[in-house]
């Protein structure tokens, strides 16, 4: 624990092509996450040849790539890969299952997914040199179905991601309640829920929550959303990381979250600064957050890093070869028309959508020091995905001059008393020495 180590981290890589040569940008970026014993990413995409099934329903689009493109992900040299997502059964159990078997081959340590609810949830560990250090990952954006499940005496465990479920509970002022209350009795909203109540099959939500329809609600004194860490999967997260740091030097918590505050995609959901605080509380000495697809801010709590999101590192939606019957029908298309006519159509014809946003083609590849578990130095290197570029062409990352993305992200950060020093191009988070 003595011996400094290194660590990088990025966003998600939705990666779908190929890249048989290595440019100046491939090589600028390659060589700064080299700096790093430590190299972590979020592979968003099942990768496999058409080896499983496609979902009835996806993450977005049903995100599939070859399995050449971990040889990208090797080159650019990763060594520890979170894939729990909502990606990760985009093409069921076989996609899931060839997903692993080709990370396994290409000799990545991988976490946030496998048969049952044990593997998914495990922590999976990288021998360094310098430390050996604990991955776990988790998702809170996935279809409930998703969830891997857990093993039993009487029953096998089921595959999928490791969930970290939240309880979302909307307040009205007790007289919008009983307004509320009105309109249910008024309809068959609520119906079925009362019918599985009465049968047995679903728990009465308690005395003071309402239901209607799925959403509850409750009183209070003004109207909003609140949401908290489901408390069985935060439990289950907390015993996972006193395992790990009894076992490694280090323990890294991968979280991928799309989930907002209000319409503020740069401002995570409630739940998620409370469930990065008790990971980081319960021993973790980092939280890599990802998913809304762009930057949120980072805080430094009890001198260890939350980066809320690090949005994209690759990102290929536009170059998937394939999409099931289900997407071209969502848009009104049939089989006369193609993937790219089905990709166009969902964007408007590239006016609407992720496409047009320039911030989600801009992000930041933060390095950083720990010492003793402590951490020492933190570094962010911008990077831009090529926005400027016709959509068949975007998506591969390369550092950035622009000073837009570092002031932003420093502004983000202020509102969780992070500093942010910019200089040469490159941030420096200020630390506090206590």
């Amino acid at each position: 624990m003595s011996v400094p180590v290194w660590f990088a981290a990025t966003g998600d890589s939705f990666i779908t092509r190929d890249l048989p040569y290595r440019d100046n940008a491939f090589r600028e970026i390659a060589s700064l996450l080299q700096r790093a014993d430590v190299r972590i990413a979020n592979l968003e995409t099942t990768v496999h040849d058409n080896e499983g099934y496609p979902s009835a329903q996806s993450g977005g689009t049903w995100a599939m790539s070859p399995p050449s493109s971990l040889q990208v992900m090797k080159d650019y040299g990763f060594n520890m890969i979170g894939w729990a997502n909502n990606h990760t059964l985009d093409y069921l159990y076989g996609g899931l299952e060839a997903t692993e078997r080709h990370l396994n081959e290409y000799g990545f340590v991988h976490a946030g997914a496998g048969k049952n609810l044990a593997e998914a949830s495990a922590p999976r560990y990288l021998e360094c040199e310098s430390a050996r250090v604990a991955l776990i990952a988790a998702t809170s954006t996935f279809h409930p179905w998703w969830a891997a499940g857990e093993q039993r005496a009487d029953s096998i465990g089921r595959p999928g991601v490791n969930p970290m479920r939240y309880v979302m509970t909307h307040h009205l002022p007790p007289e919008k309640l009983a307004q509320l209350q009105e309109l249910a009795d008024s309809t068959d909203i609520n119906a079925f829920s009362k019918v599985l109540i009465e049968e047995g099959f679903m728990n009465h939500p308690g005395k003071d929550v309402f239901l209607f329809g799925a959403s509850r609600f409750m009183a209070g004194e003004e109207a909003g959303t609140s949401t908290q860490p489901h408390p069985r999967d935060l439990d289950r997260m907390v015993r996972r990381i006193g395992e790990a740091k009894r076992r490694a030097d280090y323990v890294v918590v991968s979280i991928h979250a799309h989930e907002m505050k209000g319409l503020d995609k740069e401002v995570p959901a409630d739940f998620l600064p409370t469930f990065a605080k008790a990971c980081i509380d319960a021993g973790a000495h980092a939280v890599v957050g990802h998913g809304p697809h762009l930057l949120r801010g980072i805080e430094i709590y009890k001198n260890r890093p939350i980066f809320y999101s690090l949005g994209d590192f690759v990102f290929q939606t536009e170059l998937v070869t394939s999409q099931p019957a289900d997407f071209y029908e969502q848009y009104g298309l049939d089989h006369s028309h193609n993937v790219a006519d089905a990709l166009e159509a969902m964007s408007a014809g590239y006016t609407r959508g992720l496409c047009v946003h320039k911030e989600v083609w801009q992000s930041v590849i933060p390095l950083w020091k720990m010492e003793g578990g402590e951490l020492s130095e933190l570094e962010l290197h911008p990077i831009e995905l090529g926005f400027e570029e016709p959509v068949y062409r975007m998506g591969w990352p390369r550092l950035s001059a622009d000073p837009e993305i570092l002031q932003g992200l420093k502004t983000m950060s202020e509102a969780y008393g992070t500093v942010i020093e910019i200089e040469d191009g490159i941030g420096r988070v200020r630390l506090r020495k206590d």
